[in-house]
């Protein structure tokens, strides 16, 4: 048996980085792959690339990866940009879309965000239909004779793991901006890696606490635009975008 970290969505916050990597070294786990968004949001994506490269056997672009190395009239994303090198510019535009393996005799399927574009996004509460379209093989993706049984992702900052007609779809959450409880999130993979005999499999996830405050403070240092709204996401998980429903428009 074997196990695989599987991480995504970094941001550039490395206090989140070195904590799950601290984490997933304790447990004596040596093989991690990640879902991408490595870079953005936080204030040193060149660093998390650094430690990315240094730590991950697999890694699959993000749509932050996609856009940071694109043309922009945004302030904020020009900022981010100028934290990067070209060389570390390269690195993400070469990342690939998506890993296939076998595990236990799964034919596991990983990407960014969807089958179909690094942007198109399904989240857990969307229409069955929409949830079982992740499991498409598309032109991103490859053509294959069959379909994953296992698909994991990232993209939407939020755990989770659903059972849907035999097939299993889980999200990874997010290692440096999770949306969902205020502490990084990773998962771990454990069976027989690259087997297509049938065999014990499991998905177990992981929440790592890590200081939020010293992760502000390096933000704020930088003097790294749109930092309100990071502080807001850090520290009570809730989106930037959120806006609470009020009871005269739920009738």
């Amino acid at each position: 048996m074997e196990r695989i970290a599987i991480i995504s969505d970094i941001h550039g916050n490395i206090p989140a980085l070195e904590a799950v990597l601290d984490d997933i070294k304790s447990r004596n786990i040596e093989r991690i792959f990640c879902l991408g968004d490595l870079v953005g949001k936080g204030p040193h994506s060149k660093d998390a690339i650094e430690r990315i490269r240094e730590t991950c056997e697999v890694v699959v672009k993000g749509n932050w990866d996609d856009f940071i190395t694109k043309e922009t009239e945004f302030a904020a994303l020009k900022w981010h940009q100028q934290q990067l090198t070209p060389e570390h510019e390269q690195y993400l535009e070469q990342l690939p879309f998506s890993k296939d393996f076998y595990m236990s005799g799964k034919l596991i399927r990983l990407f960014h965000a969807s089958p179909f574009s690094l942007y198109t996004r399904i989240q857990p509460w969307d229409s069955i239909e929409k949830r079982l379209s992740m499991f498409e093989n598309t032109e991103e993706t490859g053509t294959f004779e069959v379909t994953p049984d296992v698909v994991g992702y990232g993209d939407v900052h939020n755990a989770y793991i659903q059972t849907l007609f035999g097939k299993t779809l889980f999200n990874t959450g997010s290692v440096g901006n999770p949306l969902d409880l205020t502490q990084a999130s990773y998962t771990i993979l454990e069976g027989t890696y690259e087997s297509k005999e049938a065999g014990a499999f499991s998905i177990t996830f992981n929440r790592v606490p890590y200081d939020i405050e010293h992760a502000i403070y390096l933000a704020a240092e930088m003097m790294m635009p749109d930092l309100e709204p990071y502080i807001q996401e850090l520290t009570t998980a809730r989106y930037r975008g959120f806006k609470p429903v009020k009871k005269d428009e739920t009738s």
